[in-house]
């Protein structure tokens, strides 16, 4: 995969849980989890690549929580419009 995207599962209108998945070779797992704060958790591959950001409360984290794990792990920062599923907040 050359570009991240950002998945979202509603129910009934409701953001329930969201991944913001980072350029990665396809079909690359998940071989460690850190906890990134504020309902937020990073998958990192075997060589310890971020892979991806799960987002366990989509509905309590905003777009300067997710930006400030980005700048951690050495990503660009969100754009707003790929925000966009989530809402402008």
């Amino acid at each position: 995969m050359k570009a991240r995207y950002l998945e979202v599962t509603y129910s009934r209108g409701k953001a329930l849980a969201a991944y913001l998945y980072l350029p990665r070779v396809t079909d690359v797992r998940a071989a460690r989890t850190e906890h990134g704060g504020n309902g937020l958790r990073v998958d990192y591959d075997a060589s310890g690549k971020p892979i991806g950001l799960e987002l366990t409360a989509p509905s309590d984290v905003t777009r300067a929580d997710v930006n400030a794990v980005l700048a951690r792990i050495g990503e660009p920062e969100l754009a707003p419009e790929e925000w966009t599923p989530l809402g402008a907040r």
